[in-house]
């Protein structure tokens, strides 16, 4: 599965990761959000996230919400 990575223009820290590159099934109450990168099938996802944990809420859900924070 493609991963697709969104960041909320409402709440810059959020981030989703979605099924299609529009996302379609984010929540909209943090929207609008904006794709700022992809995840090919054969790649890790960031910051050491389990891809299996990622695919099951795509599937489930139809995304997954996470925060980033910067580092001090």
């Amino acid at each position: 599965m493609r991963i697709f990575i969104f960041k909320s223009e409402t709440k810059p820290e959020l981030r989703a990761f979605g099924g299609d590159l529009v996302g379609s099934q984010l929540p909209k109450q943090f929207s609008p959000w904006r794709a700022i990168g992809a995840i090919a099938p054969d790649r890790d996802p960031p910051h050491q996230m389990s891809r299996d944990a990622i695919e099951t809420a795509i599937r489930d859900q139809g995304f997954q919400l996470w925060r980033f924070r910067k580092k001090s």
